[in-house]
């Protein structure tokens, strides 16, 4: 036996667990992801989302609407007679006659610690605040933001030094499994659900470009957390002169260092950076319109002297 499954994802995040559902034998009856968008080189090529093209080498249906509005895009959804709906980063908040539109539900991979981190930006939101762990949880979904039962959990250390970008591959492997798991525990009738708890409530959201700037004004370990927290993208990012001219430097990668000065001023030629208390060390940079590089390979194209102010 086989479960009859509409997939709904977009990024690389989803891919995995697509391909997860594939291998376990089930049906997909259709996938579902963002419409094409612009980009390229030169934004103006439109350019289909990672989960479309890899359903597309998977010979899988792809259906792109831009939302549910439509009485008939909704109509082909319940058409499907699926068993029940996957979603994972989907980039859509679905209205009730999808959550209901297939026999068993929809149920959505989520890349926290439920009820810690509900919405957009769980990842990058967890270690700015400096968390330790976070997780995946296959949760049902319901009308609310994220606030549905849970049904299996899968626990993620969150290590001093790790980035955004590590701990997304991290989670993106460890919800394919755990998917995998759910949807055989339902065609088994052996899913089990818990509601979420009351207490502990955190919103995730979306990453907003006024917050991308890094306050050295603020402790070393924030500063530390808030850099790894943006890491690869958007890229939290200092600005300095260079070549006469101020320029934004987007920082990758630090660690936590030693030391005393100014918030903000240059403490040694290993690119240490005082902050209001203790110092970070800045490990990889990317200049704007660059290719990211260990900081020794900077300051040998760019001298910064022990001193300099990084505003």
């Amino acid at each position: 036996m086989s479960l009859r499954i509409i997939f709904m994802g977009t990024p690389e995040f989803s891919v995995p667990t697509l391909r997860a559902l594939v291998d376990a034998g089930h049906d997909i009856a259709a996938v579902y992801t963002q419409p094409p968008r612009p980009g390229g080189r030169r934004g103006l090529d439109l350019q289909k989302s990672p989960v479309h093209q890899a359903a597309e080498l998977l010979g899988l249906p792809v259906l792109t609407p831009l939302n549910f509005k439509a009485e008939e895009d909704r109509a082909q959804f319940t058409a499907l007679n699926a068993d029940v709906a996957v979603v994972v980063a989907y980039g859509l908040l679905l209205p009730e006659a999808i959550l209901s539109g297939t026999r068993l539900g929809c149920y959505n991979g989520h890349a926290s610690l439920l009820p810690r981190w509900r919405g957009a930006a769980p990842i990058q939101r967890a270690i700015m605040a400096g968390d330790t762990e976070t997780g995946m949880m296959v949760m049902q979904m319901e009308k609310g933001l994220d606030t549905g039962p849970v049904a299996l959990t899968a626990h993620v250390a969150i290590e001093p030094n790790m980035t955004a970008g590590e701990l997304h591959d991290s989670l993106m492997l460890a919800g394919a499994r755990l998917m995998r798991e759910a949807m055989l525990k339902l065609e088994d009738g052996d899913l089990p659900l818990t509601p979420q708890a009351e207490d502990g409530v955190l919103y995730a959201a979306k990453i907003d470009k006024a917050e991308t700037r890094i306050q050295f004004s603020r402790s070393s370990q924030d500063v530390h957390n808030h850099i790894r927290g943006l890491s690869p993208f958007p890229g939290a990012w200092f600005e300095m002169e260079i070549g006469g001219k101020p320029e934004r430097v987007k920082v990758l990668a630090t660690e936590m260092a030693t030391g005393m000065g100014e918030a903000g001023s240059v403490l040694d030629d290993a690119l240490t950076i005082a902050c209001a208390s203790g110092a970070v060390r800045l490990l990889r940079l990317q200049k704007a319109g660059g290719k990211p590089m260990l900081a020794a390979d900077f300051l040998r194209g760019t001298p910064v002297s022990v001193g300099t102010r990084l505003g």
